[in-house]
């Protein structure tokens, strides 16, 4: 989500490659990511730089950009010096000079990035083209990505969200990108770790998949240092997928900007009977499509048993449940219909949920939260997978604030319900005592059942009527007349005033 002073200069990038003749609105997004991600690259080695020094310590082998000559490709070759492809230093080149670099050694270059090996990066690079078409256009778009504020951990994923906003692009399947401190609730809820297996099988931008990320790395640095566990977080702890290849490049381009250079990311349909994969993830976080349907015969048999339906947002809780390992842990946010919808499909999957899984809690979010994209009321679903139920009371939050605006602008406030919901997520033998009338509460599985399944905080939560004490009618009606009164001997005196 970006706002103010920074989507000012998004706008003005935007329009200075628009102006310079490139027409295409998909173009111009592509070209801005690609030289943010330039500049992010030898901004992380420029801190780690930094760090090596005050430490007086090498830099790690796995440095970017290292020292002497680089050899861009083999055939032709084509080689330069390291340095020329840092962005501190070609910034401050002379535009054609600065064009000549970037074009023929600084995008080849980032393009090549993983060694040769196949992964998910270099897929997705791989047909990636450099369209910015003069040195001026490319000085002047250099010029405003250098004055961004670029110390944000999901900063290129923000502004193409954004920019997608821009040529209406986003949300046509209900794809409205999770604002980050949701996503940083949700990690905290889950808590994931080094020994999981990590799934967002609607990754977009890989938003989860960074939380997670970010979440183990500051917690599990002392483990980090074995090769084995450095080796399974660069390579095998997640995984997410998307059919949308811009989005996959950009999910790619933010998990090796964040030390995780080999994910298992990967175009793929994964309602469709093209993903086999089950029982395989001990932990799923995702914000799936919301609304749109697919096709019915392209969806897989197993998901269609449990859940008979092409709503995209039933499909991908079936999902879920089919692709967790007995034990593994689910959060999602659903739209609200999920929660209450009285079709077939609906009540079918809310009781496979009681029934047959052991879900642990909902937690109502304020319907401003996906604004300015859209206004859509959400909530959060966290269940275990177990095939053999263990539903036993059900946490409801009633969650009122997230510390921002629920309006377009989205600015910051002091009402913030998050950590309040963290904290008593973990200790919920200390709800047991809360009444209906508070913000959260347990409800037991019983009632959840009487209820047909229903899993609103409306349908549980009590409100407390005050009784309101009116005087006599006839007392009313004594202090209309004099009021009426009044009014007529004020505009005798205003009348006289007048001269009327």
């Amino acid at each position: 989500m970006i706002t103010g002073e920074l989507k000012n200069k998004v706008d003005a990038i935007w329009n200075t490659i628009w102006t310079g003749g490139v027409t295409s609105p998909i173009t111009v997004v592509e070209q801005i990511t690609y030289l943010m991600f330039m500049k992010l690259l030898d901004d992380n080695q420029r801190r780690q730089e930094s760090n090596a020094s005050v430490l007086g310590v090498p830099l790690t082998d796995d440095a970017v950009f290292k020292d002497g000559v680089c050899v861009v490709s083999e055939n032709p070759r084509v080689e330069t010096e390291y340095r020329n492809l840092r962005w501190h230093v070609f910034r401050n080149f002379a535009p054609e000079a600065m064009f000549d670099d970037v074009r023929g050694y600084v995008f080849p270059f980032i393009k090549s990035l993983g060694g040769g090996k196949d992964t998910a990066f270099s897929r997705y690079m791989k047909n990636a083209v450099f369209l910015i078409p003069t040195p001026q256009v490319l000085s002047m778009v250099v010029d405003g990505i250098d004055a961004m504020d670029m110390n944000n951990k999901d900063i290129m994923g923000d502004v193409y969200e954004y920019l997608l906003s821009r040529i209406a692009s986003s949300g046509e399947l209900g794809q409205f990108r999770t604002p980050r401190h949701i996503i940083f609730m949700m990690v905290q809820l889950m808590e994931p770790a080094l020994e999981d297996r990590i799934l967002d099988p609607a990754m977009g931008s890989a938003g989860f998949l960074l939380g997670a990320a970010a979440y183990i790395g500051e917690r599990c640095k002392q483990a980090l240092l074995n090769d084995a566990n450095k080796r399974y977080f660069k390579k095998g702890l997640f995984s997410g997928f998307d059919t949308d290849q811009s989005m996959l490049r950009i999910g790619a381009m933010n998990m090796m900007l964040h030390g995780v250079d080999e994910p298992n990311i990967r175009y793929q349909d994964s309602l469709s009977a093209d993903n086999a994969e089950r029982d395989a993830y001990s932990l799923i976080m995702a914000n799936p499509p919301f609304k749109g349907s697919v096709f019915q015969e392209n969806i897989s048999r197993d998901l269609l048993a449990l859940c008979n339906t092409k709503k995209t947002e039933l499909l991908f809780m079936a999902l879920f449940i089919k692709m967790l390992n007995l034990g593994g842990r689910c959060a999602s946010i659903v739209p609200d219909g999920v929660l209450f919808g009285g079709s077939k499909a609906h009540r079918a999957l809310r009781r496979e949920l009681v029934e047959h899984q052991r879900l642990q809690a909902v937690i109502s979010m304020p319907s401003g939260v996906f604004k300015p994209y859209a206004g859509v009321s959400t909530a959060i679903l966290i269940f275990t997978k177990t095939d053999a139920g263990g539903t036993d009371k059900v946490w409801f939050y009633d969650m009122k604030a997230d510390g921002y605006s629920l309006d377009d602008k989205r600015s910051p406030v002091a009402d913030n319900d998050i950590p309040d919901v963290v904290r008593r997520f973990h200790h919920l033998e200390e709800e047991e005592s809360r009444e209906r009338t508070e913000q959260s509460f347990l409800v037991p599985k019983q009632e959840i059942v009487d209820n047909d399944y229903d899993l609103s905080v409306n349908k549980y939560k009590k409100t407390i009527h005050v009784p309101v004490e009116y005087p006599p009618a006839s007392e009313i009606m004594d202090d209309i007349y004099k009021l009426e009164a009044q009014v007529a001997s004020e505009l005798d005196e205003l009348n006289k005033l007048l001269g009327l």
